[in-house]
């Protein structure tokens, strides 16, 4: 029996994909398992905002028609990465324990958030991240910076960028987190809704790669990223809004944070709800709807340029 896995080719969707591949040799030594490497729109397009050609659905679009095809097996996908809609036939099988879901600020000097001079210019790919940079700092100007993680490093030490923000999951697991400068707080920066954490999708009738995936499906990852994605699901939400949220179980309650903002930070609607992890799903569906009507639907109507769907 043989298995593929489909996956970028960056160095961190690579070693996200050998990791798997390593779980699995360990639960079937039978099962020969090799990687695919596939290159996604989000890859060959580098120098225009993912708001602007389609979000961050691009980084997945070649790898599930891949996986549609029968071409590949499986795919692992950082779930941040992932649209709350999957193509009809595939599903997210397997989500592994996560890994730190906050946001790492990396500066040329060692320079804290607090302390970085007026004006400074602060790359970054994401537009939940400037929206939230903003609330706090109004005066830093905040440039788009893609890439790689290798090429935004390199682009922060050649001096193009004052700082740079970057998920802490990538870095921690490239063993890179001596370039981290400060770990941004839930509470200045709240994450996306999957940071963090892995997603392997496979065809929904596949229950081999599903059972043979079971050992490394970690339970509560699993619950806190179906409220957020419950939640990004009943905003629509995708690149060109600023959309937040993060859950964390504590022993049987699941506790939700949300936020929709607009880009330049001047209004941020941000709440919390909390319940059992039964209700992981509904919970993040009624977060939206609270968050909608506390102003966040006026916002998304603006962005989006259209009535919002009731």
């Amino acid at each position: 029996m043989s298995l593929v896995i489909g996956t970028r080719g960056s160095q961190l969707a690579l070693w996200q994909a050998e990791w798997v591949q390593a779980r699995l040799r360990e639960i079937a030594p039978s099962v020969s398992v090799r990687l695919e490497r596939i290159r996604t729109s989000g890859d060959k397009i580098l120098d225009v905002p993912l708001a602007k050609i389609g979000g961050k659905g691009l980084f997945v679009k070649e790898i599930e028609e891949a996986l549609s095809r029968g071409d590949i097996d499986l795919a692992v996908h950082s779930m941040k990465d992932v649209p709350s809609v999957l193509p009809e036939g595939l599903a997210i099988v397997c989500i592994p324990a996560r890994e730190d879901a906050r946001d790492a600020l990396l500066t040329g000097d060692r320079v804290a958030f607090r302390d970085l001079p007026v004006g400074a210019t602060v790359g970054t790919s994401s537009l939940r991240r400037q929206a939230q940079l903003l609330v706090h700092r109004p005066d830093l100007n905040i440039v788009m910076l893609r890439g790689n993680v290798n090429t935004r490093l390199r682009k922060l030490q050649e001096g193009e960028f004052d700082a740079i923000v970057l998920a802490a999951a990538g870095l921690t697991r490239l063993g890179w987190t001596r370039h981290v400068t400060e770990y941004l707080p839930p509470a200045l920066s709240l994450p996306a809704v999957g940071q963090g954490a892995l997603g392997i999708e496979s065809r929904a009738d596949d229950t081999f790669v599903r059972e043979l995936l079971n050992p490394i499906n970690d339970y509560r990852t699993s619950l806190a990223v179906s409220a957020e994605r419950a939640f990004l699901d009943r905003l629509e939400g995708g690149c060109q809004v600023p959309i937040a949220g993060h859950a964390v179980i504590e022993d049987q309650t699941v506790q939700f944070d949300g936020l929709v903002a607009r880009v330049d930070g001047t209004q941020v609607i941000r709440d919390r709800i909390e319940g059992p992890v039964e209700q992981a799903a509904p919970l993040g569906t009624a977060l939206a709807e609270r968050i909608l009507e506390a102003g966040g639907k006026q916002i998304l109507d603006q962005i989006y340029g259209r009535v919002y769907n009731e």
